[in-house]
């Protein structure tokens, strides 16, 4: 009967081949293979070792009659390959037991079903004959079984090929072992076939390696390993900044949302920082349409409206804030018309050598500084730096209206000189300046300036700042006149829903400012020392947010008296700025200058970086200021110096004195075209990152 439980034993054959042509044939069991089907004892050894791999007998074949040589790896891969497709034809080896007259004995231990008698053995699948040929089957080369070598014992016979479908073999006989002739011969006879049968299985290698190339040829590539991914070392100056948990409660005016307010951008979150820098960068175009229809285009009178019926930049500026371990700075550049609307406003570059305004006109705000860890903060800051005297911001962006009133539009836009910022408390600002002049480049006399500001919110919905200045003499060419100014507002944010889709915000801001120059021929009253010299104003506007903040509509105006003009913008007439002075407009003590405003304006702010907006203004003078359809360029250009009447027919006048230019001129001298009121609808949009 067969047995239930029989192990499979493979046996490989390796052919070795030395270096005088002989070929002989040696057993080689697999690892694999179970030792107690090939052992004389059923108990369980060892794993075996290489050099268990080969019999002991072949172990001491005599170098005389076999030298082996190492395989090639491929070729042993191959014939290994080869034996597992034969197989099945060696599958279930049993080891066969003496086959009587055949002569050939093999040594090994009886299968687990020994116990069936020999007259159940079929033929044995190796055999020999009577001259101790070995005869192989035809099964493992695919040739005739014909003997392939002559194998004879010496102490241990080597490993037969054993049939696969046959029952186990009977035991072996010791006895026959023992007689069994020694050494190893192959037979003279058997050399020119076993050489023939070796280069067939040459070829047939040399074809499965062909084959074998050409199905590895069609295998897709396998992919790529994946790199690995490193993480960039990025250094800590450009390392975002820890992310703030929660309310922050210590640093100044952080404790709320404070971008409702006027003069405050409105943007809350920064498309770019880092623990070193912050950048921001600002773009302004508009389009204005002057109702008075200039002829020249050129409007006066303001520090954001310059040029009629046309697209102007007014702003393009890029920079940001560097910090790092305490140290402090700000750059912030100023391309577009303020580049050169600014600096025309600021006499104090009238003083000694050294173009200023031309090394200046590009910077808006420029400073560096220190921090110190004082209260909430400590900052000691030197440069070029905004000022916020009349509430509005130097940036339109910023701003409730594009054009502001008089009392923030002819008051300081930036200060030259130094300035500390303390912070006692996250809602108040202490901030002292000693600055050289009022929006001055320069010193104008023998003093600086002096001023501060105090800033409070004590609350999300209520802002209050303090603006003072004195001590300084900023007046060109008369350094005993001194200027004294105060600058105060409220802002207060009455209602707040801004997931209403109706109104969703309102607030209000309301800003009085008062200031005179004493000395030097002027007084603050009036009276023995000089005629007055005084600026009184205030402004207020109202805005109403809706559509969840997407929209806003401002409403308000203001006024300003300044008799002796000393802070009324000063129209560019024939090219004049606050250095040269005009004829057509002066600036003496007593000179009158009262005038109001009133603006409606609507935003549109899709997006927190961006705002569309249109606005109409009127404005009055109770004297001609405003540019009319003559315009205020002469009809030949810019004429000589500004500060000089220009004759009608061409040319300058050569004089500031209207009598001796009638004279000179023939009695006809050109005159600006200026009007009492403007009317201005304009169209824009701002963009800030």
């Amino acid at each position: 009967m067969r047995p239930s439980n029989r192990p499979t034993v493979l046996c490989r054959s390796l052919i070795h081949i030395s270096r005088n042509g002989a070929r002989d044939v040696a057993g080689l069991r697999l690892p694999c293979c179970d030792d107690a089907t090939l052992s004389n004892s059923t108990a369980k050894k060892p794993a075996p070792r290489r050099q268990d791999f080969l019999p002991a007998g072949a172990q001491r074949i005599s170098a005389q009659n076999m030298e082996v040589i190492r395989v090639n790896g491929k070729y042993f891969i191959i014939v290994c390959f080869l034996a597992l497709l034969l197989s099945p034809a060696v599958a279930r080896s049993q080891i066969v037991a003496n086959t009587g007259t055949d002569g050939l004995e093999v040594h090994n231990a009886p299968a687990p079903n020994a116990e069936l008698s020999s007259q159940q053995a079929p033929a044995p699948a190796v055999s020999a004959d009577q001259a101790g040929r070995v005869i192989l089957p035809r099964s493992l080369f695919g040739t005739s079984a014909r003997a392939r070598s002559s194998v004879t014992r010496r102490g241990v016979p080597p490993f037969a090929l054993a049939q696969s479908s046959g029952p186990t073999a009977r035991p072996v006989d010791p006895a026959a072992d023992a007689a069994a002739p020694k050494g190893i011969d192959v037979a003279p006879a058997s050399r020119v076939e076993v050489e023939k049968e070796l280069e067939a299985m040459k070829a047939r290698i040399a074809e499965l390696e062909k084959e074998l190339g050409a199905t590895t040829a069609e295998l897709p590539p396998s992919p790529a390993a994946a790199a690995p991914q490193t993480v960039p070392n990025i250094p800590e100056a450009l390392q975002a900044p820890a992310a703030a948990g929660g309310v922050d409660n210590f640093t100044p005016f952080a404790y709320a949302d404070f971008t409702w307010l006027n003069g405050y951008p409105r943007t809350k979150d920064l498309v770019l920082d880092t623990k070193f820098f912050t950048p921001e960068i600002r773009f302004d175009t508009h389009f204005m349409e002057d109702f008075n229809q200039p002829r020249d285009h050129t409007m006066g009178g303001a520090t954001e409206s310059f040029r009629s019926g046309e697209f102007q930049i007014e702003q393009l500026s890029f920079g940001g804030d560097f910090h790092w371990q305490n140290v402090r700075g700000r750059v912030l550049t100023m391309y577009g018309l303020f580049a050169a609307t600014t600096p025309r406003n600021d006499a104090s570059a009238g003083v000694g050598q050294w173009d200023v305004r031309t090394s200046y006109r590009y910077l808006a705000e420029a400073y560096g500084g220190y921090h110190f860890d004082v209260n909430h903060g400590l900052n000691v800051d030197a440069g070029i730096f905004v000022s916020y005297i009349g509430l509005f911001s130097y940036y339109n962006f910023d701003n409730w209206t594009y054009q502001p009133s008089f009392v923030s539009s002819n008051t300081p836009w930036f200060f030259n000189g130094l300035r500390i910022q303390w912070f006692p408390t996250n809602k108040l600002k202490i901030e002292p300046w000693l600055i050289n002049g009022w929006q001055s480049y320069n010193r104008f006399n023998g003093h600086h300036g002096f001023g501060g500001q105090i800033l409070y919110r004590p609350k999300e919905w209520l802002s209050l700042v303090f603006n003072n200045y004195g001590r300084g003499t900023d007046t060109l060419g008369n350094p005993d006149r001194k200027r004294l100014h105060t600058d105060d507002s409220i802002e207060v944010r009455y209602y707040n829903k801004p997931e209403n889709s109706g109104i969703s915000k309102m607030a209000f801001s309301v800003t009085g400012d008062l200031g005179c120059e004493y000395g030097g021929g002027v007084t603050c009253h009036g009276g023995a020392g000089g005629p007055k010299q005084a600026f009184l104003g205030w402004m207020a506007y109202d805005r109403t947010w809706f559509g969840k903040d997407k929209y806003a509509i401002t409403v308000g105006g203001g006024m300003m008296n300044n008799p002796g003009r000393y802070l009324t913008l000063l129209p560019p007439i024939n090219g004049a700025d606050a250095v040269s002075g005009s004829p057509y407009f002066t600036a003496n003590p007593g000179d009158k200058a009262h005038m109001w405003d009133s603006t409606v304006t609507f935003h549109w702010m899709p997006k927190q970086y961006v705002t569309w907006w249109l606005e109409g203004g009127y404005r009055h003078s109770d004297v001609p200021y405003w540019s009319g359809r003559g315009g205020i360029t002469p009809p030949g250009g810019n004429t000589g110096a500004p500060s000089q009447f220009v004759c009608g027919a061409g040319g300058s006048a050569g004089t500031s004195d209207l009598a001796t230019a009638l004279v000179n001129c023939g009695g006809n001298v050109f005159f600006p075209d200026l009007r009492k009121s403007q009317t201005v609808l304009s169209a824009g949009v701002m963009v800030k990152f």
